[in-house]
C-alpha cells in the first residue's frame, strides 16, 4: 500500500504562540445509520488498523465457537493490555480453562507497557515473556478457540488455518466490505487491512447489535481497565463516557462507537499516538458528545523543563 499524498493536517503543536509542526492524517465521521457526516482525508483507502481490530477479532472467535468462561477474559482478548498483575491473571485463567500454559503463546517475548509492571518485572530478577507482551489476552483467546474447535494449536497463527479465516470472515462482514490486504502483525498474528470508513462501520455495528457484536462491546464497558489499563487513554475514554466502545491501534489509528451507532476512526500518516487521541476527541465532539474526559484528553501539553510551554491540539481548536 502507498501512502496516499496531500492528506490534511489534523493536528498541531504550539508553542510560544508558534505552530511549531503538525499531523496529517485522516478522519470519517459516521451517523447512526452508517452514512458519513463528515470525512477528511484518504477515508477510503486501506490502512492497517493494527490494535483496534481486535474487538472484531474477538467476535470472529466468538463466531468461531469460542466460549470464554466470562467478560473478563473476553475483554482481555480484546485488550492491548498494560501487563499488570490482573492482566496476566486473566490470560494464565484463559489458557489454564483451554487446558494450556503460557507455554503455548507464540507472540513475542516483550516487557510490559506499564513502566510501574516493567520496573516491578526487572526488580524481581525476570524477564519479559510472550505473557507480558500486550497481546497475550488475544493470542490466549486464539488458542482457545482452537482447542475447542479441535484445531492443531501449534498453527494458530497461520492465515489458513480455521481460526484465523473465521476472523476473517467476521471483519469483513462487520465492516461490509473485503479485507483489502492481509500482513502479520507486531504480535506475529495476522493483520488485515480495512478501509478508515469500513473500520468505523464495523465499529458502529459493535456498538449497536446483540448477539457476540453485544457481548464483547458489553465486556469492553465493564471493564475498562483489562482493556488498556492504569493511566491509559483508552481505559479513561471507556471509563468515562457510557456505552462507548474505543480501541486504541499502533501507529496513530483509534475508532470509537456511540450506543446509537454513530461512529469516528481516525489514523494519523506519521503514526504519532498522541496525535491520535487528540484527533479522536475532536471527532467524538462533532459528534454532539460531551464528558469531562474529553476535556482532560482534547489537548496534550508540551514540557519544556518540566513545565508546560506548548500544546497539541487539534487544527481550529
Amino acid at each position: 500500500m502507498s501512502a496516499p499524498s496531500g492528506l490534511p493536517v489534523l493536528v498541531e503543536l504550539v508553542r510560544s504562540g508558534v505552530v511549531e509542526s503538525t499531523h496529517t492524517g485522516s478522519v470519517v465521521l459516521l451517523r447512526p445509520d452508517g452514512s458519513v457526516a463528515e470525512q477528511l482525508g484518504a477515508v477510503d483507502s486501506p490502512v492497517f488498523p493494527r490494535s483496534a481490530n481486535k474487538p472484531l477479532q474477538a467476535v470472529g472467535l466468538l463466531d468461531a465457537g469460542w466460549q470464554p468462561a466470562d467478560d473478563k477474559v473476553l475483554a482481555l482478548a480484546t485488550a492491548s493490555h498494560s501487563g499488570e498483575p490482573e492482566h496476566l491473571a486473566v490470560v494464565r485463567r484463559c489458557l489454564a480453562d483451554a487446558g494450556l500454559s503460557e507455554v503455548a503463546l507464540q507472540c513475542p517475548a516483550m516487557p510490559p507497557l506499564s513502566s510501574d509492571a516493567a520496573a516491578a518485572l526487572l526488580l524481581a530478577g525476570r524477564r519479559p515473556t510472550p505473557l507480558t507482551m500486550n497481546c497475550s489476552g488475544k493470542h490466549a483467546a486464539m488458542l482457545a478457540c482452537c482447542v475447542a474447535g479441535g484445531e492443531d494449536i501449534a498453527g494458530y497463527l497461520a492465515a489458513g488455518s480455521a481460526v484465523q479465516r473465521a476472523i476473517r470472515a467476521t471483519i469483513e462482514r462487520l465492516a461490509d466490505e473485503p479485507v483489502r490486504h492481509v500482513a502479520v502483525d507486531g504480535c506475529g498474528a495476522p493483520q488485515h487491512a480495512l478501509t478508515l470508513s469500513g473500520l468505523a462501520r464495523a465499529f458502529g455495528v459493535l456498538a449497536t447489535a446483540g448477539g457476540n457484536e453485544g457481548r464483547t462491546a458489553d465486556a469492553m464497558c465493564a471493564y475498562p481497565c483489562l482493556v488498556g489499563g492504569s493511566g491509559r487513554e483508552v481505559t479513561a475514554l471507556l471509563a468515562g463516557i457510557p456505552g462507548l466502545i474505543v480501541k486504541d491501534g499502533a501507529e496513530g489509528v483509534y475508532a470509537a462507537a456511540l450506543p446509537d451507532g454513530s461512529a469516528v476512526a481516525v489514523k494519523i500518516a506519521d503514526g504519532a499516538m498522541r496525535a491520535a487521541v487528540v484527533a479522536l476527541v475532536a471527532g467524538l465532539r462533532r459528534l454532539g458528545v460531551r464528558a469531562d474526559v474529553l476535556d482532560r484528553l482534547g489537548t496534550a501539553p508540551v514540557l519544556g523543563g518540566g513545565v508546560p510551554v506548548g500544546v497539541l491540539r487539534p487544527v481550529g481548536g
